[in-house]
């Protein structure tokens, strides 16, 4: 097989090198911005998925079944938003995550690699990243208001509702309860 010439290579990491021409009416630098938020965002949601998962896994105790099939639920819900999180990106003409190394230096969740982990810890644990997820939904869907993403925004208002119904589920399971309910 033979080497490319030196003007061949020089092309293929220019090519390489270039931005990417996505056609969008945002200005460069909310390109800049919002694609970076998302990808913060993305990189959280990737970290909570493998952490719910994680729980799911290592559930026990006598509400075993419901929470690892909560647990289960929410994972899917938070792998369900990935993939329009990062072609939201690319619309936007930014760059995704490229790797679970690029993700492990954007997350903001942290991991939990405990052996072990009581079941209310875990539910205590995903419920509060929840919470925060939700908060920088919310930080990453002002600063979309303010480039006129509405596209985005609209995407990120759906995400919020769902990651306040799954930390309200989270919190409502934590509740220590009299007979009555309350």
């Amino acid at each position: 097989m033979t080497q490319p010439d030196a003007a061949t290579t020089r092309a293929l990491k220019a090519r390489r090198d270039a931005p990417l021409a996505t056609p969008t009416d945002l200005k460069p630098a909310a390109t800049r911005d919002i694609a970076a938020a998302l990808n913060g965002v993305l990189a959280d949601v990737f970290a909570l998925y493998l952490k719910t998962k994680n729980f799911h896994w290592h559930m026990s105790g006598p509400h075993f079944r419901d929470y690892h099939l909560m647990l289960d639920e929410q994972a899917d819900q938070l792998f369900a938003m990935t993939d329009p999180l990062a072609e939201r990106i690319r619309k936007v003409g930014g760059r995704t995550l490229r790797s679970i190394g690029h993700i492990a230096r954007t997350q903001r969740v942290l991991d939990n690699d405990a052996e072990y982990v009581e079941p209310a810890d875990m539910l205590a644990e995903v419920r509060d990243d929840n919470q925060a997820l939700a908060a920088r939904l919310g930080e990453a869907h002002d600063l979309c208001n303010e480039h006129r993403d509405i596209a985005s925004a609209s995407l990120i208002e759906v995400w919020i509702d769902e990651t306040e119904r799954r930390t309200w589920f989270l919190f409502e399971s934590t509740r220590n309860a009299d007979s009555s309910g309350h």
